[in-house]
């Protein structure tokens, strides 16, 4: 019995230092990859799907979207401000909205502005499943070009919360899901020279740019921002005329870029 256990503790040390030394010998060979090809590594890391936060653009274009899911105390105004600058922008509105307010919807289409869908209830997309996501999307589309004839092709999730399932889903049901690179906080209630500077100061090509209406001071603030955006030579463009058609990608950050 003593010369088994005298043994024992020899053969698992050599065990030991055999089971380390390979782990090493993998590290190395980890490491070796991760330095000599380092796109390998990246294609790995980069599977998760995104919306498109902003687009790759040379020349200074921008689009400006409006989040419409409650109140409607200011929208003949946002119509009226945009006109004055002959500025075109992206609503996306809730089915639920669009049953309270079918002439604003229809006011928004007839004034050259697009109507895309932003969810039939405002749910946490999140927590739905791909069954309940695919037609809560049909039914807020069917909402909204039964007032405006014209079937929305762009989404944003409520509250800006996706997961994959949300972006595949959203995609394989024919709509392209838009986030935002600028985000005025209009719904903060900041103060109409805030909500100025925050968006002036951070908008660049390709940017989307997040407002909502009836929120209380982006009336006072867009024409300020009209002005602004158009002074340093910006094209305001509706979310479709910005995106790129055909073949692209998705960066890192949400970028959408030329395939």
């Amino acid at each position: 019995m003593r010369r088994f256990f005298a043994k024992g503790p020899k053969f698992w040390c050599i065990r030991g230092k055999y089971l380390v030394a390979l782990g090493c010998v993998a590290l190395a060979a980890v490491m070796f990859t991760v330095v000599n090809h380092p796109a390998i590594v990246g294609a790995a890391a980069a599977t998760r799907e995104l919306p498109i936060y902003c687009v790759q653009r040379d020349q200074k274009m921008a689009s400006l979207s409006f989040d419409a899911a409650w109140g409607n105390e200011d929208t003949q105004q946002l119509i009226d401000i945009l006109a004055k600058y002959n500025v075109k922008v992206t609503f996306f509105v809730v089915g639920d909205w669009v049953d309270k307010y079918p002439e604003s919807v229809k006011a928004l289409h007839d004034a050259g502005h697009e109507v895309m869908s932003h969810s039939a209830h405002h749910d946490h997309f999140n927590a739905l499943s791909a069954d309940q996501i695919a037609a809560d999307l049909k039914l807020s589309c069917d909402k909204i070009e039964g007032v405006t004839g014209v079937r929305p092709t762009l989404f944003r999730p409520p509250y800006g919360e996706y997961d994959d399932h949300v972006i595949t889903t959203t995609r394989a049901a024919g709509l392209e899901p838009i986030q935002w690179d600028v985000d005025s906080l209009d719904w903060k209630d900041l103060s109409a020279s805030d909500i100025t500077k925050r968006v002036t100061s951070k908008v660049q090509p390709g940017s989307i740019i997040l407002f909502h209406n009836a929120a209380k001071h982006t009336p006072e603030a867009l024409p300020g921002i009209l002005e602004n955006l158009i002074g340093q030579g910006y094209t305001l463009v509706p979310i479709s005329e910005l995106i790129l058609p055909g073949n692209y990608t998705i960066d890192h950050t949400g970028r959408q870029c030329p395939a």
